[in-house]
C-alpha cells in the first residue's frame, strides 16, 4: 500500500509564490482548467486572475459598496461582502454574501440578481458558503442567525445550519452547528464535511439519495488544537482533507483516518492566547479579534486546488492583498465544474 505523501510533506515558506495584487478580502477562490482564478472581493464582486498575471475586478450591479473611509471592522459588518463562491452549471458565479445575508448569482460581466434572502418567511442569517454537487443541488451554510457575527464567537452557541436551494426557496436540512462555515463532499458524495468554526472541529453527515442528511458525527479530533477556529476545507485526490484556521493562521490536513498534521502555523502566540481566553469566556472584543492575523495569508480562510494537473494549492485569506500558492504532494479532488465547458 502506498504511503500517504502528506505524511512526509513540508512547506518551505521561502519557496511560496504569490498571485494577485491589491485584492480585498480574497476569502474564497475558484480555479478553472485554463488557469483562471476567481477570488471573492469585498469591493462587491470577484477579481478574475488570469494565468498570464493580468487581473480585473468584476463588481456586482446590485448592492451597496464600501467607501475608502470605512474602518476595517465596518467592512466586515456592513454592506456587500462576497464570501463563498461556486460556479452554476452555466458558468455564472453563485455568491454567498456574508454582508447582505443572501444568496446571489452574478454573470461573468457583473449582472447580478438575488436568488434568496429569506427562509420560511424569516431572515436567513449570515450566509457563509455555497456548494454545488454533481447532481446540480445547491447547498448553503449559515454561520449564525445573529446579525453581528462577532457576537456569535462563543463556544456554547450552536445556531448555524445547512440549507438546500429548491425551487427558488431554501429548506433547512441540518441544524445545530457551531458557526457553520465551508462544506465539501468526498469523492463519492457519500458524506458532507462541515467546518464548525467555533466548535473547533470538522463534522460530517451522510448524504442520502433524496438529498436529506444523516446524523452529525465529528471527523478527526474533537478539537483541532489551540487556536482552533477552522474556516475553509478542500479534499485532495487521496482523501486528505486540507483546511485552515482563521484567527490563528494555520494550514492543516486531516488524513482519511482522521489524523491531524499542521503544515503552517503563522499566528502570533500571545495574540491567539488573548483571543482564546476571551472566546472561552464568551466575551470576544473587536480590538482583541482584529489584533490577530499575520504571516503569509493573515486570517487564513480557504484552500483551493488548481493548475493544469490540480496540484497547485492556493491559500485564500481575509486580510491579504494577494494569494500565496505552492506545489501540493497530490492533486486536488476536482470540483464539479472542472470538466464543464463555459
Amino acid at each position: 500500500m502506498m504511503r500517504n505523501p502528506i505524511l512526509d510533506f513540508e512547506i518551505d515558506k521561502a519557496k511560496l509564490q504569490y498571485i494577485g495584487q491589491g485584492l480585498q478580502r480574497p476569502e474564497c477562490i475558484l480555479a478553472e482548467r485554463d488557469g483562471t482564478l476567481w477570488s471573492a472581493d469585498s469591493r462587491g464582486g470577484v477579481v478574475r486572475l488570469r494565468h498570464d498575471g493580468t487581473q480585473e475586478i468584476v463588481t456586482q450591479r446590485i448592492s451597496s459598496h464600501f467607501s475608502a473611509a470605512d474602518s476595517e471592522a465596518t467592512r466586515y459588518l456592513t454592506g456587500t461582502l462576497p464570501n463563498g463562491l461556486a460556479f452554476s452549471s452555466n458558468g455564472d458565479i453563485l455568491i454567498s454574501n456574508f454582508g447582505t445575508d443572501r444568496l446571489e448569482v452574478m454573470t461573468r460581466s457583473g449582472e447580478s440578481k438575488v436568488l434568496a434572502d429569506s427562509i420560511d418567511g424569516e431572515a436567513i442569517g449570515k450566509v457563509n458558503f455555497v456548494l454545488r454537487d454533481s447532481k446540480g443541488r445547491i447547498w448553503i451554510t449559515v454561520s449564525t442567525r445573529i446579525k453581528n457575527w462577532m457576537h456569535a464567537l462563543k463556544p456554547d452557541l450552536a445556531d448555524g445550519y445547512i440549507a438546500r436551494y429548491i425551487d427558488g426557496k431554501f429548506h433547512i436540512v441540518a441544524d445545530g452547528f457551531h458557526f457553520t462555515n465551508e462544506i465539501r463532499m468526498d469523492a463519492k458524495e457519500e458524506y458532507m464535511y462541515v467546518v464548525e468554526t467555533t466548535g473547533g472541529c470538522i463534522s460530517r453527515l451522510r448524504v442520502h439519495e433524496d438529498g436529506s442528511l444523516g446524523e452529525k458525527e465529528i471527523f478527526g479530533p474533537t478539537s483541532l488544537g489551540k487556536g482552533a477556529w477552522p474556516d475553509g476545507i478542500a479534499f485532495d485526490s487521496l482523501g486528505n482533507l486540507w483546511g485552515t484556521c482563521v484567527y490563528s493562521d494555520k494550514l492543516f490536513v486531516l488524513t482519511p483516518e482522521g489524523d491531524l498534521r499542521v503544515l503552517l502555523d503563522e499566528g502570533d502566540p500571545l495574540k491567539v492566547d488573548a483571543l482564546e481566553k476571551q472566546f472561552f469566556a464568551g466575551a470576544v472584543t473587536q480590538d482583541v479579534l482584529f489584533a490577530t492575523g499575520r504571516g503569509v495569508a493573515p486570517w487564513m480562510a480557504s484552500v483551493t486546488f488548481g493548475g493544469p494537473d490540480l496540484q497547485t494549492a492556493y491559500i485564500g485569506s481575509l486580510r491579504a492583498s494577494n494569494i500565496p500558492y505552492f506545489r501540493a504532494p497530490a492533486p486536488g479532488l476536482p470540483m464539479v465544474h472542472w470538466n464543464e465547458a463555459h
